[in-house]
């Protein structure tokens, strides 16, 4: 028998956990796995996230009716193995940061649908 590295085994022990839980009800964790995230970038993730949150939460309470910009911000600063929109809906059904996360997804569906009209 042959012996397996670390990155064998644990891409192995991966692939055993992904068949005892449903990853449909983690699609975060999901493309985290999927698109081989590492951990300094999942940290920088959701440092963005925190800092975005502030943002949003200052920005509401001053009025604020738009809040585009810092969606061009979270998918300018969005490691590029992640798409976005993906990332926020995955985010969202997680509950990470639901104000935030309802916004953005208001500001793409909103995007979605103008595009769609022409």
């Amino acid at each position: 028998m042959t012996t397996l590295n670390n990155n064998d085994t644990t891409s192995f022990h991966l692939q055993l956990l992904s068949t005892i839980i449903d990853l449909n009800a983690y699609p975060f964790i999901n493309l985290i796995i999927e698109n081989n995230v590492t951990y300094k970038e999942f940290k920088e993730l959701f440092h963005l996230l925190q800092t975005l949150e502030a943002q949003y939460n200052i920005q509401k309470e001053e009025g604020f009716l738009d809040f585009t910009s810092l969606l061009v911000q979270f998918a300018g600063m969005l490691t590029e193995k992640l798409d976005p929109n993906s990332t926020i809906y995955a985010l969202k059904k997680e509950g990470y940061y639901p104000s935030l996360l309802a916004e953005f997804t208001v500001i793409i569906e909103r995007e979605e649908k103008r595009m769609r009209r022409g």
